[in-house]
């Protein structure tokens, strides 16, 4: 099949953001979405950012418009997120991002009456039913599409850099995990999830999808899950690997992050210069690493196997980078990534704050709360 990429400004950006909403008392999750969506969407519809539904009624997603900075699409996202809180404020109803509840149930949870969603759980079952995740997708425009596959193989190399800084999922279903990043882990089970397949160029790509099609698979791209895939409708390249972001500084981190990597691919491919790569077999053991360990991680950063703390790695990363960042005008959001090494992601404040209330996991959903609404403040007892 021919499938078009449709022009896009290089290295612009564009937001998803996966909320959820919870009761203020019990920190449940509550399925009200469907009565806040017919006014917030038609409230978006002269805006740039969107307010939409998501598989389960307790999740309500804001995008962005096409960002010419970072700081352009998060201003966005934080018009979006107001508007949401003049619906949800006055409804007793409180907003809180990570990469899963820390104590819902699947089975309490129902699933948006819409027929894509309705299909999807038909067809998975147990495990789409188990879907209780959130994440963000991260778009970032590239002006040719001869260019996709190769910024895509190597900016995979980096997808567990993002997924450490990320990890905000240590505790499912009321009980603590061990992982960083439980999330990662549980969204790999849906078909055409995980770790994009090391496709060359754009007729490999379309080779793929005539494969899935052709043998009822799929039905088209958008249901292509990689943790990084083209997006050919904007003509992006789209990072899902995320947890879902606890604050909205952190949420510019990251897109500045991934921002200013396909910058910098697509200037070595603009001097017909060779991006790295990393076999396979590494991609998915630094996953696992990424999803289990977080930003405690020793990821294998080049083809010899060599080995290197996540937290040193993404440091010599932003200093080698930072000029990149510089041009795209994200220095300061970039520089924000030094932040969160140094203060903790969100797996860690949570899991402080589990630990200093003992094992209260209501105390966990309180923190985000507050976290959402004030930005990162660390973990302390107090919290």
């Amino acid at each position: 099949m021919k499938l078009e990429f449709a022009p896009s400004a290089r290295s612009t950006v564009g937001l998803e953001w996966e909320i959820m909403l919870a009761d203020p008392e019990s920190g449940d999750l509550v399925g009200r979405a469907p009565e806040l969506l017919a006014d917030l969407e038609e409230q978006s519809a002269s805006e740039r950012h969107t307010v939409t539904g998501e598989l389960l009624t307790n999740t309500i997603e804001v995008t962005s418009g096409v960002g010419d900075s970072v700081a352009h699409a998060v201003d966005d996202i934080a018009r979006a997120i107001g508007a949401v809180r003049s619906a949800t404020d006055s409804r007793g109803i409180e907003l809180l991002s990570a990469g899963s509840h820390p104590f819902a149930q699947w089975f309490d949870q129902k699933v948006t009456d819409k027929t894509r969603y309705h299909s999807l759980i038909e067809r998975t079952q147990w495990w789409g039913r188990n879907m209780m995740i959130w994440g963000i997708h991260v778009h970032v425009g590239v002006e040719d599409r001869r260019k996709v596959f190769p910024i895509i193989n190597a900016l995979t190399a980096y997808l567990p850099h993002l997924q450490a800084l990320a990890a905000s999922s240590p505790f499912w279903a009321g009980e603590r995990t061990g992982y960083a990043s439980n999330r990662a882990l549980v969204f790999q089970q849906l078909p055409t999830a995980g770790l994009p397949w090391a496709l060359e160029d754009w007729p490999q790509f379309e080779a793929y999808l005539d494969d899935m099609i052709r043998t009822g698979v799929m039905h088209d791209a958008s249901e292509v899950r990689w943790d990084i895939r083209p997006a050919p409708k904007w003509g992006t390249i789209e990072v899902r690997a995320c947890d879902g972001m606890s604050t909205l500084p952190e949420l510019a981190a990251i897109a500045a992050l991934v921002q200013v990597l396909v910058e910098h691919f697509s200037r070595i491919l603009d001097e017909d210069g060779r991006l790295p790569t990393l076999p396979s077999w590494f991609h998915r053991e630094n996953k696992w690493r990424a999803a289990r360990y977080g930003l405690d991680a020793r990821l294998i950063v080049d083809a010899d196997g060599t080995q290197r703390p996540v937290r040193e790695h993404l440091t010599e990363t932003i200093a080698a980078l930072s000029p990149v960042a510089v041009d795209l005008g994200c220095a300061p959001e970039f520089a924000s990534i030094a932040g969160i090494l140094a203060g903790g992601a969100s797996y860690e404040r949570q899991v402080a704050v589990a630990d200093a209330a003992g094992g209260d996991l209501t105390a966990v959903v309180q923190h985000l709360i507050r976290e959402f609404r004030t930005g990162p403040r660390g973990s302390t007892p107090e919290d």
